[in-house]
Protein backbone atom coordinates (compact mmCIF):
# COMPACT_ATOMS: atom_id res chain seq x y z
CA UNK A 1 0.00 0.00 0.00
CA UNK A 2 1.06 3.46 -0.91
CA UNK A 3 -0.48 6.24 1.23
CA UNK A 4 0.53 9.85 0.08
CA UNK A 5 0.28 13.04 1.55
CA UNK A 6 1.99 16.75 2.26
CA UNK A 7 -0.18 17.85 -1.21
CA UNK A 8 -2.45 21.51 -1.22
CA UNK A 9 -2.87 24.99 -2.13
CA UNK A 10 0.15 27.19 -2.66
CA UNK A 11 1.00 30.35 -4.10
CA UNK A 12 3.80 30.61 -7.04
CA UNK A 13 6.88 30.29 -5.51
CA UNK A 14 5.85 28.01 -2.70
CA UNK A 15 7.52 24.88 -1.17
CA UNK A 16 5.45 21.47 0.03
CA UNK A 17 6.97 18.19 1.06
CA UNK A 18 5.04 15.64 -0.03
CA UNK A 19 5.19 11.87 1.51
CA UNK A 20 4.41 8.36 0.89
CA UNK A 21 3.88 5.92 3.63
CA UNK A 22 4.44 2.51 2.26
CA UNK A 23 3.50 -0.89 3.70
CA UNK A 24 3.03 -4.65 2.60
CA UNK A 25 6.41 -4.96 0.79
CA UNK A 26 10.62 -4.48 1.45
CA UNK A 27 10.32 -0.85 0.55
CA UNK A 28 13.98 -1.21 1.06
CA UNK A 29 14.48 -3.06 -2.12
CA UNK A 30 12.50 -0.96 -4.64
CA UNK A 31 14.14 1.86 -6.49
CA UNK A 32 10.75 4.38 -5.59
CA UNK A 33 9.58 7.40 -7.63
CA UNK A 34 6.87 10.11 -8.20
CA UNK A 35 5.14 10.49 -10.69
CA UNK A 36 1.97 12.96 -11.61
CA UNK A 37 -0.92 14.01 -13.63
CA UNK A 38 -2.18 17.28 -14.67
CA UNK A 39 -5.11 18.21 -15.83
CA UNK A 40 -6.46 16.49 -19.13
CA UNK A 41 -2.98 15.67 -19.47
CA UNK A 42 -0.89 11.88 -19.49
CA UNK A 43 1.52 11.01 -16.30
CA UNK A 44 4.67 12.61 -16.89
CA UNK A 45 7.59 10.85 -14.27
CA UNK A 46 9.16 13.00 -11.99
CA UNK A 47 11.67 11.30 -9.79
CA UNK A 48 12.93 8.56 -8.65
CA UNK A 49 15.53 7.44 -5.91
CA UNK A 50 17.82 4.00 -5.32
CA UNK A 51 17.10 1.33 -3.12
CA UNK A 52 19.60 3.30 -0.49
CA UNK A 53 18.98 7.04 -1.47
CA UNK A 54 22.20 7.73 -2.58
CA UNK A 55 21.23 7.73 -6.42
CA UNK A 56 18.41 10.47 -7.36
CA UNK A 57 17.01 10.88 -10.88
CA UNK A 58 14.95 13.77 -11.82
CA UNK A 59 12.77 15.08 -15.16
CA UNK A 60 14.30 18.00 -16.51
CA UNK A 61 11.55 20.14 -15.73
CA UNK A 62 12.23 19.70 -12.31
CA UNK A 63 15.77 19.46 -11.74
CA UNK A 64 17.06 21.59 -9.26
CA UNK A 65 13.60 22.36 -7.74
CA UNK A 66 12.87 19.10 -6.44
CA UNK A 67 14.29 16.83 -4.21
CA UNK A 68 13.38 13.54 -3.55
CA UNK A 69 14.62 11.36 -0.80
CA UNK A 70 13.74 8.50 1.52
CA UNK A 71 13.98 6.75 4.67
CA UNK A 72 14.03 3.21 4.57
CA UNK A 73 13.91 2.76 8.57
CA UNK A 74 10.10 4.45 8.15
CA UNK A 75 9.32 3.27 5.03
CA UNK A 76 8.21 6.31 3.94
CA UNK A 77 9.36 8.04 0.46
CA UNK A 78 9.57 11.88 0.03
CA UNK A 79 9.20 14.70 -2.73
CA UNK A 80 10.19 17.99 -1.58
CA UNK A 81 9.48 20.62 -3.99
CA UNK A 82 10.34 24.21 -4.29
CA UNK A 83 9.94 27.05 -6.21
CA UNK A 84 6.72 25.43 -7.53
CA UNK A 85 5.03 27.18 -10.96
CA UNK A 86 1.55 26.80 -11.74
CA UNK A 87 2.45 24.13 -14.37
CA UNK A 88 3.06 21.85 -11.29
CA UNK A 89 -0.40 21.90 -10.58
CA UNK A 90 -1.03 18.16 -10.71
CA UNK A 91 -2.03 14.90 -9.17
CA UNK A 92 1.22 13.56 -7.46
CA UNK A 93 1.66 10.20 -7.11
CA UNK A 94 4.20 7.62 -5.16
CA UNK A 95 5.02 4.55 -7.41
CA UNK A 96 6.39 1.64 -7.14
CA UNK A 97 6.45 0.80 -10.83
CA UNK A 98 6.48 4.31 -12.72
CA UNK A 99 4.84 2.34 -15.53
CA UNK A 100 2.46 0.51 -13.86
CA UNK A 101 -0.31 2.21 -12.05
CA UNK A 102 -0.82 -0.69 -10.46
CA UNK A 103 1.94 -0.08 -8.11
CA UNK A 104 0.63 3.92 -7.39
CA UNK A 105 -0.91 4.81 -4.05
CA UNK A 106 -4.00 7.25 -4.34
CA UNK A 107 -2.08 10.36 -4.78
CA UNK A 108 -1.94 13.89 -3.07
CA UNK A 109 -2.85 16.89 -5.21
CA UNK A 110 -0.85 19.83 -5.54
CA UNK A 111 -2.12 23.22 -6.64
CA UNK A 112 -0.12 25.95 -7.32
CA UNK A 113 -2.07 29.04 -7.67
CA UNK A 114 -2.07 33.12 -6.85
Amino acid sequence: QLVESGGGLVQPGGSLRLSCATSGFIFSRFEMSWVRQAPGKGPEWVSSISTDGRSAYYAASVEGRFTVSRDNAKNTLYLQVNSLKPENTALYYCARDPENSNYWGQGTQVTVSS
